[in-house]
């Protein structure tokens, strides 16, 4: 099955190496994954360590150095579990560690190895040992606590699996042993089932198993079900079964049904078992995984197979739930990390279609909510219904996959039932259903709360709405509001009605709320309205809402300076001060004015607030200067500081240290310049030296780089402060590396009396000046002379040091010195003593006092210098007589005897410590012989050699090297540069030699004449001992040394010396011999000794006669001599003479050379007759090959048949392939058919033109590449028939199908490819390629069947591929289908546009337009709709009304001239009151004089150049437009024009009716005063009441009398005098209630303006002044300090609190 249409989806998410994971650290000892979340790898090289991967990240790991037997990561949390097992015991030592925290959580000693162990659950770990199971939560300091023990089935087990059910009720232990003795290749499965309530165990035969919970029909309650897969052998029979049951089960409720199904392992899989089992929570599906990657899915209710694959080529060791997935994470022995998922979209077909298990598939469906069983779900649905089951009905619809049955028409049917007597209405059944599943959509939330409402439960729709079972909409707030507002508040605000939600919270006055939401729905209210109500009655409120909106996007509606004079004018000066720290944070220059106020509004009152404001640097652009003086006015000092810019102000500000906090004013310090720095120090020092020196000292320390250290130094010399210069130069001594600073600090301590920091500094600083310093302390005379100690023992001082203490009889320090400081400088002190002529007694003292610890080598050099050597006499023996084998000591004793000639052969041949070479020097003037004893005893060559040489004693000398044997010494002494060479060659003759009775001497001076090339002096040497009888006549290797000698020396003698000498190395020295040349005495050599092979060699190699050869071997006729002749006649290229020595030498080891020299001779009969020989002998399948290509050389292929029947070890299959390469076509047909090479086989039977049997053996091949070679000859021959078998076989690879596609097609084949692939589409392994490949030839050869095959076939097609194909075949209503298939909708459009004739359909296209990313196609689709389709282009546009442009539609059909066209449109659209189309549609009105439809448009939709249009129709013909354009005029405030229109057109009461609007009261009795002229009465009397507010009453009365209309005039009288008889009884009653509160509020008007006073003049000269008592004015009068309702409590140092903004 293709991968895609798989019910199981397989991913590879992970490969382990590819993160750095060893191969080797790939097993289930070592990693670890206990959830989806993290894999844990324990690796043991290069190093311990751990290495955790988080799945969210996986190439990120994280390697952290620890050594563990194994590690757990929590499955949730990053919480990591250890485990190691302590050194020496079976105890394993447990550790949890939280890696965020980087803390240890727990740790625990367990007493018994643990063998298996897992996190269980997130905060529990199960912890298996060889006898019990523990559970250990990782909360509170609780032990483990045992939980059973193991029963017997599992011992000797290994375990693999520990689980826990989800009510942790039940527990399962799982573990494999080996198999049994009838089959040991099938591992056994053991599992012990435990339950928790019952403290039982149950032994099992399972491999794998799992909890799950699953809710059986008619019980509440979920049931606990255990699923097991076993595999056993009984019987000779393997029996595989998978098991689900029901643990527990609830008495009285129905219980869930035992189900077993057989797990089926393929042939090939016979002895594979399960090894893991995970459970899908999220569609009931159980997954049981086998070693060898076989996948098993199950249905958990019914036990039904689902699907069975194999998932990895390696074998899996690890798995873990996906939970969130539905699916499970596997590892294998390559380190792939693979994760199985459900394929929501094929498994429901697939279970449906080719499972055809009808029941599963809708199960599956409703409960995974898996799309592909929609038809299925309403056919049952309706088959309920018709059945009258509306419960079931319900329970359908309500678990309908995807909602498919979640509609209005479902509900319409449910209401239509007529409801029975006594029963509940089908549809609250239906509601009821939905409400226990989960969430109502909105229509039908609606009509549940239609019903709710009606019965008046109120409560019921609370509780929905907590729960989130109503899907909320304005329809049903509307239906809320009538019963409860806040509720309906809440839904309107779940709904989004924007209107709804704001008109509510403006009833409820929650205007900050209001604020937030217009915030995030893009609502714009009145904000300054809103602020002044706020700040009335809650001031803090106002500064939070004005906060809010100066954090809108796009900035503040209501500018920052006009907020803060409202909160001043109201005297709110600390929620000014919050509002204005809070919007100047950005610190921008455009807000130095407000910066500069809030400053100055803080120094006055409040300067805390000021100091906290300066001291965060948030303003930087504000009035410097200005605030520097106020700073200093209110004591803020420091904060002056900062603002001067002027050298004199700073001095007088600086001065006031007693005031400033130290830290800060050495921060201000560093800001200054270092002059000015410089200066300020100076005048802080003169005016209190004392008091401020630490502040000087302090800003040294920090700005010692700014100012400079020298110039700090000369401060503190200025005024001759030590001290100050002491505790400066001691914070910057460890940085600088300047000598001069560290002698000034050392210095400065000595002369503070700091004696403890100058032997500091002298002991550890590298950088002072020492002679500077030795000489300072020297004449500082410090009591205590460690200081002076470092300086002279670091720097190598100590003869001053010494003389020092000695002169200053300081002798205690002296022995201190060499006893404790440094030992090693005790030779020094001691010669420094003895110049200064101290006593030999203190000296000796001091040196015996330290004894081990003193150098002898440079005392003994300093008293041997003064020949003072006798003082150390006593020291040396008695360093002796301790046991000292220390060469100096020894060389010196050795001295001290020589010179007092106490016996000194006797020291020096026995002595074995003391150094000869030494000795031996002292010793050459004062007696050579006592020199050459020395050095005999030190071995010490040159020396020797030197003092024999000089004092002529050769006899000695000659003696000495025959005796050594040394022949770098021989090379020496024999050297023809030495030129006492022919005295001691004498000696040796003479003397030496014959005094020697070692042969190792002898030869040793062999040796040594050889090398020094003394051939003819040793050949006479050689002769007189050798030949003339002496001891060493016999000598073996002197008679191989004489032959040798002569054979480099004297060729001639050779022979001569061969047949005299026996005893000699005839092998070695025939060697020898060849290679010097001389082959005949070399041929002798071996003749004499009977070593024919090296004999008959020499006739060979050297001399090459092979026929003296052939005669030698025919004299001594060995195999071995045979074997040489024939490897001559090979070389020689005798090929069949060599053959016949071979087989007379009955050799068969040159075998392949005689292979390899019988082909190039193509002398195939005779290798027959070799070969077999060699077969005999031996057993190799190079013979056996060989010998049956030589067979088939010489055409005998009967014997080739007789021969592979026979037992042979040839490599038959080499063979073939040989004889197919040289076209031995039949040889290699037997060869292939013989060993079942069938692909070889099919090949060559192609060779030899039999297709049919070439295609019998290409089926049992099975061979993709043999199929291809095959299909392709046969596609060669025409035999399609046979090609097309091939083919069908070759085509289900996906990678070998474009070559088999091109072959056909490159040879014209294009009807048979066509029908190829038609085929292919009914193979169980068709895949994509097949069904693309075929559309792609349909495209090039058949474009009928095309459209016809993209249908049926779209969901298996590679549709960028098909695309590519129809575009390069223009097939643009293909093209168009493929589009939109792919979801490219922009390419479906343009190919559409761009080639209608073929590939538009308007239904069509209007549901690719609506889905095109590119803006741009719509104006495209607009102009081909207007040119190709005009008469549609309405619906089209209706389709994009949402996503176009309007005005830009609106241009260009305005620019196409055909606006009218596209009226419905703008109809349509012109509730978005866009300029452009009310314009258009005005026009259209306009000319169609539709005045009533234009009316409703302009009162509608304002929008337009309202004088324009009114200016076009005032003078047309129609007086319904002339009203019109009065209309337009009266809307836009042009009261003149509209009244003086609506007067030429008589309209009189629109005339009145526009003066009333305007407010205008000249306009209004102008009016009058025209109605009189007119002599409309009426009109005028009319006029008097619709312009009642704005005409004075005076002027009505004139008009009126003059023109004789007082009666018409006489109604407006008398209502014009009720109305202001009641105002004045009205402010009758405010008066007198105004006079009763004055006096209660003058004593509180006096107290605030005494507090206007105090910041008044920081008020800006536009603010108005506030109110004075018993004055009008626009603010109220602010309450009394003491009383103020709004004010937050001053939080330290007066700061409003800053987080609360």
């Amino acid at each position: 099955m293709a991968a895609a249409n798989a019910p199981i989806t397989m991913k590879e998410v992970l490969t382990l190496p590819s993160i750095g994971i060893n191969q080797q650290f790939i097993t289930f000892t070592n990693v670890t994954m206990e959830s989806d979340k993290y894999i844990c790898v324990r690796e043991t090289a290069p190093q311990n360590s751990v290495v955790i991967i988080d799945m969210n990240m996986p190439m990120q790991p994280l390697r952290r150095p620890i050594t563990a037997d194994s590690a757990l990561m929590n499955p949730n949390s990053r919480i990591l579990a250890l485990k190691a097992q302590l050194p020496g015991t079976s105890q394993d030592h447990l550790q949890i560690f939280n890696i965020e925290a980087k803390a240890k959580l727990k740790s625990h000693q367990m007493p018994e190895s643990v063998v298996f162990w897992k996190w269980i659950t997130p905060k529990m770990l199960g912890l298996v040992t060889q006898t019990s199971v523990y559970h250990w939560s990782i909360e509170g300091d609780s032990v483990p606590v045992k939980m059973f023990d193991r029963t017997a089935n599992l011992s000797n087990n290994q375990i693999i699996n520990y689980k826990i059910s989800p009510n942790e009720k039940w527990l399962v232990l799982i573990g494999i042993a080996p198999g049994s003795p009838e089959r040991p290749q099938l591992v056994k499965g053991n599992m012990q089932l435990f339950s928790v309530d019952q403290q039982r165990s149950q032994a099992l035969e399972a491999h794998a198993a799992s909890f799950a919970q699953f809710k059986v029909l008619g019980n509440e309650n979920p049931s606990t079900l255990i699923s097991f897969a076993t595999k056993t052998f009984n019987a000779g029979q393997i029996i595989s079964k998978l098991h689900v049951i029901e643990l527990g089960a609830q008495p009285g409720k129905p219980s869930f049904t035992k189900k077993q199904a057989d797990l089926f392992f393929p042939p090939d899989f016979a002895d594979d078992f399960p090894v893991a089992m995970q459970i899908s929570h999220r569609y009931s599906l159980i997954y049981v995984i086998t070693k060898l990657g076989l996948l098993f899915v199950y249905d958990l209710e019914s036990a039904a197979a689902v699907y069975r694959n194999r998932i990895s080529p390696d074998p899996i060791f690890l798995t873990a739930e996906a939970s969130s997935l539905g699916g499970f994470y596997a590892i294998n022995r390559r380190g792939q990390v693979l994760l199985a998922t459900v394929n929501d979209a094929t498994i429901i077909p697939f279970i449906s279609g080719q499972l055809n298990n009808l029941e599963l598939a809708v199960n599956l469906a409703k409960r995974g909510n898996l799309p592909g069983a929609e038809n299925l779900v309403v056919q049952r649905f309706q088959e309920l219904f018709a059945q009258t089951k509306y419960k079931e009905a319900a329970e359908l619809a309500a678990e309908s996959p995807q909602g498919i049955l979640r509609t209005p028409d479902t509900v319409a049917k449910f209401q239509s039932v007529p409801v029975q007597a006594g029963q509940t209405p089908p549809l609250l059944q239906y509601f009821g259903t939905l409400l226990t599943r989960g969430k109502l959509n909105a229509f039908e939330s609606l009509e549940l709360s239609r019903l709710v409402v009606n019965q008046n439960k109120k409560n019921l729709l609370e509780n929905w709405l907590a729960e989130d079972k109503l899907e909320c909409s304005e329809e049903l707030g509307d239906l809320v509001k009538t019963v409860d507002n806040d509720l309906a508040l809440k839904i309107y605000i779940k709904a989004r009605a924007t209107p709804k939600v704001v008109a509510a919270f403006a009833e409820r006055r929650e205007f900050d709320k209001i604020l937030i939401y217009s915030k995030q729905v893009g609502y714009t209210p009145d904000y300054l309205f809103l602020l002044q109500t706020i700040l009335r009655t809650d001031p803090q409120g106002a500064v939070n809402f004005a906060l809010m909106m100066s954090q809108m996007e796009g900035g503040s509606p209501v500018d920052y300076n006009t907020i803060t004079d409202l909160f001043l004018q109201r005297n709110l000066i600390r929620e000014a001060t919050a509002f204005l720290l809070d919007v100047l944070k950005p610190n921008l220059p455009e807000h130095a004015f407000l910066q500069t106020k809030v400053l100055e509004i803080n120094l006055v009152t409040f300067p805390n607030v000021a100091d906290a404001i300066l001291a965060n640097g948030m303003f930087s652009h504000y009035d410097r200067p200005r605030i520097a003086q106020l700073c200093e006015k209110a004591g803020l000092y420091i904060q002056a500081l900062k603002h001067y810019s002027e050298l004199p102000d700073i001095k007088r500000v600086i001065v006031n240290t007693h005031a400033i906090e130290p830290q800060a004013l050495v921060e201000f310090f560093g800001t200054l310049s270092r002059e000015w720095a410089l200066e300020c120090m100076k005048d802080l020092l003169l005016v209190n030296l004392r008091g401020n020196l630490q502040i000087i000292v302090q800003t040294c320390k920090e700005y010692c780089e700014q100012l400079g250290v020298d110039g700090c130094i000369k401060l503190f010399e200025q005024f001759k402060s030590y001290e100050g210069l002491y505790f400066f130069l001691g914070s910057y001594l460890s940085m600088s590396e300047d000598p001069d600073i560290h002698f000034k600090y050392i210095e400065a301590a000595a002369k503070t009396g700091q004696i403890k920091e100058v032997e500091r500094v002298t002991r550890e600083s590298n950088f002072y000046d020492p002679e500077k310093t030795k000489n300072f302390l020297m004449e500082a005379k410090l009591p205590d002379a460690r200081p002076l100690i470092n300086v002279c023992d670091r720097f190598g001082f100590v003869p001053d040091l010494t003389h020092y203490l000695y002169t200053n009889n300081m002798l205690r320090y002296i022995e201190g010195y060499v006893q404790k400081v440094n030992p090693g400088n005790a030779p020094l002190v001691v010669g420094q003593l003895l110049d200064d002529e101290c006593p030999e007694d203190f000296i000796k003292g001091l040196i015996l006092s330290v004894r081990s610890l003193l150098p002898v080598e440079p005392l003994v050099e300093e008293c041997e210098k003064r020949n003072r050597l006798r003082l150390l006499t006593q020291f040396l023996e008695h360093l002796v007589s301790e046991g000292s084998q220390d060469v100096h000591v020894h060389n010196a004793l050795g001295k001290i005897i020589i010179d007092s000639n106490n016996n000194p052969e006797h020291f020096l041949t026995t002595n074995p410590y003391y150094d000869s070479r030494v000795v031996g020097k002292y010793c050459e003037k004062r007696d050579p012989t006592l020199a050459v004893v020395a050095y005999r005893r030190g071995q010490c060559d040159d020396e020797l050699i030197n003092v024999t040489n000089k004092n002529s004693l050769f006899k000695l000398q000659a003696r000495y090297v025959v005796e050594r044997m040394d022949a770098e010494l021989w090379e020496k002494v024999l050297d023809p540069e030495n030129a006492y060479r022919r005295q001691l060659i004498d000696q040796v003759v003479s003397t030496a030699l014959p005094e020697s009775k070692s042969p190792e001497q002898v030869s040793a001076a062999v040796k040594a004449f050889m090398t020094a090339d003394l051939p003819h002096e040793l050949i006479e040497l050689l002769e007189k001992i050798v030949l003339q009888k002496s001891a060493f006549s016999g000598n073996f290797n002197l008679q191989n040394l004489l032959i040798l000698t002569a054979i480099k020396a004297d060729p001639s003698r050779v022979m001569d010396y061969i047949n005299r000498l026996d005893n000699f190395d005839g092998p070695a020295v025939g060697e020898v011999a060849v290679e010097a040349q001389l082959y005949e005495e070399a041929f002798a050599i071996f003749k004499k000794f009977n070593l024919n092979v090296q004999a008959v060699n020499v006739l060979l190699d050297n001399i090459r006669s092979i026929e003296r050869a052939v005669e030698f071997a025919f004299r001594v006729e060995e195999d071995a001599v045979w074997s040489q002749v024939a490897k001559a006649q090979l070389r020689e290229g005798l090929v069949s003479d060599a053959i016949e020595s071979f087989i007379r030498a009955d050799d068969t080891t040159q075998f392949l050379e005689v292979i390899r020299a019988s082909e190039d001779a193509n002398v195939y009969p005779d290798l027959v007759r070799y070969l077999l020989m060699v077969r005999q002998k031996v057993k190799e399948p190079k013979v056996d090959s060989e010998l049956i290509y030589a067979y088939a050389k010489i055409d005998r292929l009967g014997e080739i048949e007789e021969f592979i029947l026979m037992p042979n070890v040839a490599n038959l299959q080499n063979v073939g392939d040989r004889l197919f390469d040289e076209a031995l076509y039949e040889a290699a047909k037997i060869i292939y058919a013989f060993i079942s090479n069938w692909a070889k086989l099919a090949v060559t039977l192609v060779r030899l033109q039999q297709f049919q049997s070439a295609v019998d053996a290409a089926r049992k091949a099975n061979s993709a590449k043999t199929w291809k070679e095959v299909c392709f000859a046969c596609v060669d021959a025409e035999e399609f028939r046979l090609a097309q078998i091939c083919g069908l076989n070759i085509i289900i690879q996906v990678d070998d199908l474009e070559e088999v596609s091109e072959y056909y097609q490159n040879r014209g084949c294009f009807n048979e490819l066509i029908s190829l692939m038609e085929s292919g589409l009914g193979l169980e392994r068709a895949h994509m390629g097949i069904f693309t490949e075929l559309g792609v030839l349909y495209a090039r050869y058949r474009p009928e069947k095309l459209m016809e095959h993209i249908k049926l076939f779209s969901t298996r097609l590679n549709i960028p591929k098909l695309i590519r194909a129809c575009d390069e075949q223009q097939h643009w209503m293909e093209l168009t289908y493929l589009y939109i298939q792919y979801d490219e909708f922009d390419n479906a459009a343009t190919t559409v546009m761009n080639h209608s004739p073929e590939a538009w359909d308007h239904m069509q296209f209007k549901d690719i337009v609506v889905k095109v990313a590119n803006v741009e196609l719509y104006y495209k689709a607009v102009h081909f709709y207007l040119q190709e389709h005009p008469d549609i282009i309405n619906d089209m546009l209706n389709v994009l009304v949402l996503r176009l442009d309007h005005t830009r539609v609106v241009d260009i059909m305005r620019k196409a001239g055909h606006l009218r066209l596209i009226k419905p449109y703008m109809v349509a659209v012109q509730s978005n009151n866009v300029s452009a189309v009310n314009e258009a549609l005005n026009e259209i009105y306009v000319e169609e004089e539709d005045y009533d439809r234009l009316r409703e448009s302009i009162d509608l939709h304002d929008s337009f150049d309202q004088i324009g249009l009114a200016q076009k129709i005032e003078k047309h013909e129609l007086l319904e437009m002339r009203r019109v354009a009065a209309y337009i005029y009266k809307k836009a405030g042009r009261w003149k024009q509209s009244i003086a229109l609506s007067k030429k057109d008589n309209m009189y009461k629109d005339c009145m009716e526009t003066a009333s609007q305007s407010g205008d009261r000249e306009l209004a009795e102008e009016l009058l005063v025209y109605f009189i002229e007119q002599g409309k009465k009426e009109c005028f009397a009319t006029c008097l009441f619709v312009c009642y507010d704005l005409i004075r009453p005076d002027v009505a009365l004139e008009l009126a009398w003059i023109n004789k209309m007082i009666d018409f005039a006489f109604p407006y009288l008398l209502q014009f005098i009720r109305e202001y008889t009641g105002k004045v009884d009205e402010l009758i009653k405010d008066k007198i209630e105004a006079q009763n509160d004055v006096k209660a509020k003058e004593q509180e008007e006096k107290d605030v303006i005494a507090q206007q006073n105090m910041y008044a003049q920081l008020l800006p000269l536009a603010l108005p002044a506030p109110p004075m008592p018993g004055m009008g004015g626009g603010f109220a009068p602010p309450p009394h300090m003491g009383g103020m309702t709004g004010m937050p409590p001053m939080p330290p140092f007066g700061m409003p609190p800053m987080g609360s903004y």
